[in-house]
């Protein structure tokens, strides 16, 4: 009776841990998002993210994107995608436009594992704006403003991070409402 009793405790014990463990990420796009898994395993899941994960393997940068990183990716949703003037995405999917299409999507992913709070703190530092330099060889503008940061692409475009901190096995993912575009 003891050992049924205690076999029950450490179930229940074990689920409450996996339950705890599992709540720690964010929820992106109705999908749970797993810090066990890398950054395509966990965005194919978010009904918010098609058009990124149809624009990233246009681009042929899923392999990257499953290496071992790290990366943050500030990822923009379809909303973002869709409020790009009409035909854009179009366009940019088009194979002959995969050059423009890298650059776009480069532009949004840092070469570093960088938390909501690591970056916030890079921001108080530089007094109140820091360059952040992707992969894609563009620099963001961050600032903070009320506990939520901005980024300000090189075209003068602001992103507002929308949920932060989603940790993946290679990174971390920030979700931002508007595409960041380079200078062309």
């Amino acid at each position: 009776m003891i050992k049924s009793v205690l076999r029950g405790f450490a179930l229940a014990t074990a689920m409450s841990a996996v339950a705890f463990a599992a709540a720690k990420n964010p929820t992106v796009g109705g999908a749970a998002m797993f810090d066990s898994k890398n950054i395509i395993e966990n965005a194919v899941n978010s009904k918010d993210h098609t058009t990124l994960v149809a624009a990233v393997k246009a681009a042929g940068l899923v392999g990257t994107l499953e290496g071992n990183g790290p990366f943050t990716v500030f990822a923009p949703t379809n909303e973002a995608f869709a409020a790009l003037p009409k035909g854009t995405v179009d366009t940019l999917l088009k194979p002959e436009n995969k050059a423009t299409l890298t650059k776009v999507l480069t532009c949004h992913v840092v070469a570093a594992d960088a938390m909501a709070n690591t970056v916030a703190k890079m921001i108080k530092d530089d007094g109140g704006e820091h360059d952040i330099k992707t992969v894609g060889g563009c620099v963001l503008k961050a600032k903070e403003n009320m506990g939520k940061i901005t980024l300000t692409d090189e075209n003068g475009g602001v992103s507002h991070v929308t949920i932060a901190d989603v940790k993946q096995s290679n990174g971390v993912i920030h979700v931002v409402d508007k595409v960041l575009l380079p200078k062309m």
